[in-house]
């Protein structure tokens, strides 16, 4: 049988937690952070400082994009 391959674009982009109260968690960062950001808002530039979870039916297609996280 094959060896199990992480998707690496995924595992890039996102960031697995593990926790006994509330399981497991899929966090990414917000998009369009590189540049360009002087002409945004200042709500937008606070929303873009923090991280943002998946939902339950993305977190099942990551976790089988990352086997080994």
């Amino acid at each position: 049988m094959a060896k199990l391959k992480t998707n690496q674009a995924v595992a890039k982009r996102l960031q697995i937690k593990r926790s006994k109260k509330r399981g497991i968690s899929v966090i990414k960062r917000t998009d369009g952070q590189d540049h360009f950001n002087s002409r945004e808002t200042g709500k937008v530039k606070r929303n873009k400082r923090s991280d943002n979870t998946m939902s339950s039916t993305l977190k099942q297609t990551i976790l089988r994009a990352m086997p080994h996280a």
